[in-house]
């Protein structure tokens, strides 16, 4: 029962389609370890299976091989008694005769069990080989499926890898993109533009007040010219800057 359930396990994992596995794990390079370390264990506990089968198989080619020399020696035995039977029956001597044909026929009996044994393991001794063979080519199967699951898994690796490096040069890249405004830079730029628009609101600022405050004088020059022809009016004068006629 054990040795078929290895063997159940060889059909099952030869069956097994790596890609559809993958698509549906949570976690593509645990579960190719997993299946790594699965198929190892099995391949090991196959190759256990398939070498007690062929030491069974070897035992029973050993064994058939040995019926078949037995049912010659048997035959030969059987040959020599009958005619050592002839010769004493010849010789007048029909009382051992009638005992080497007695042999003679035990001789026979035995080469007759010899060939019923034969014909009886044959026909496994054909199926033990054909299962032999098959377990065989299901090994080299497993082998080759195993080897194809490491490459798998180092290329699942290295892609992995390859994505996490890619992933972090597009965020790097991301944070420096000035046409990001969440990007830091985009902060910074937009901070720098809120200063340098209070400088021009302060200059704005500074640049009206200067204006205003010349615009007092003006006023106050004006103010100080009527003041000094109001003065010279009083005087009996005439007052300076009028036209005369």
């Amino acid at each position: 029962m054990a040795k078929q359930s290895i063997f159940g396990r060889i059909s099952t994992l030869m069956k097994a389609n790596i890609n559809a596995i993958l698509d549906q794990a949570e976690d593509p390079e645990k579960m190719l370890d997993q299946l790594v370390r699965d198929y190892t264990n099995n391949i090991a506990d196959a190759e256990a299976a398939i070498a007690e089968t062929i030491g069974n198989l070897r035992l029973l080619e050993r064994d058939h091989a040995e019926d078949k020399q037995a049912a010659v020696e048997w035959g030969n035995k059987a040959l020599a008694a009958s005619r050592k039977a002839d010769e004493l029956r010849a010789a007048g001597d029909p009382v051992d005769a009638d005992k080497f044909d007695a042999l003679a026929k035990v001789a026979l009996q035995r080469q007759i069990s010899a060939e019923n044994d034969i014909k009886a393991t044959a026909p496994q001794l054909e199926a033990q080989s054909e299962v032999v063979e098959k377990l065989k080519a299901g090994l080299n199967g497993m082998k080759v499926k195993l080897e194809q699951l490491r490459a798998k898994r180092s290329e699942l690796i290295a892609r992995h890898k390859t994505a996490e490096a890619q992933t972090k040069v597009v965020d790097a890249v991301k944070s420096i993109d000035v046409l990001d405004p969440t990007s830091e830079l985009g902060r910074f730029e937009e901070k720098v533009r809120r200063v340098e628009a209070q400088a021009q609101g302060k200059a704005e600022l500074a640049a009206s007040s200067l204006d205003a405050q010349f615009e007092s004088l003006e006023d106050l020059g004006e103010l100080t010219e009527v003041e000094a022809r109001l003065a010279q009016l009083k005087s009996g004068g005439q007052p300076q800057g009028q036209l005369g006629s």
